[in-house]
């Protein structure tokens, strides 16, 4: 490994700690701006496959009302594992904790069983990046349901 792959890697965490910041901030323009113009989201959840920056975006804009407020709900992203493939194309995966920041009765956004304790969701993030103009971005990306409904069947890369 070359100082130059450490820093490719350093640079593709910095992108998924970036979609956490602007998924729970609500920022969308930033949020999709993580994005290849051809990338491919497949969100879970009943939402479905989005293909390409534009409808990637005005999904999440919709997802992102079903949540209610910025910080309602925050992502926790660790165990980064990424693979790079070339220059420009690598792999990565990650495990989520998604966890609520309050109650919402009102909403169909509560914890399971509506008790005091927040964790939301458990799931695994799985992506393709890609560099461009020197810039890595997301080129697919998966979020695979652990917990409570399990969506997860099998992992694109086991590497």
């Amino acid at each position: 490994m070359t100082v130059d792959d450490l820093i490719d890697i350093e640079q593709i965490k910095n992108v998924r700690q970036a979609y956490s910041a602007h998924f729970d901030t609500h920022n969308v323009e930033a949020l999709a701006a993580l994005f290849t113009e051809d990338a491919v989201c497949e969100f879970g959840g009943g939402y479905g496959t989005w293909v390409g920056r534009d409808e990637i975006r005005n999904n999440y804009v919709k997802a992102l009302a079903d949540i209610g407020e910025p910080f309602d709900a925050i992502h926790i992203v660790t165990n980064p594992w990424i693979t790079l493939v070339d220059r420009i194309n690598a792999h990565g995966r990650w495990y989520l904790l998604d966890l609520l920041t309050r109650q919402w009765p009102q909403t169909n956004l509560t914890t399971r069983g509506r008790h005091d304790n927040p964790l939301l969701f458990l799931g695994i993030y799985e992506d393709d990046y890609r560099k461009i103009d020197g810039q890595w971005l997301i080129a697919y990306t998966k979020l695979h349901f652990l917990w409570p409904a399990r969506t997860y069947t099998a992992l694109r890369h086991t590497n």
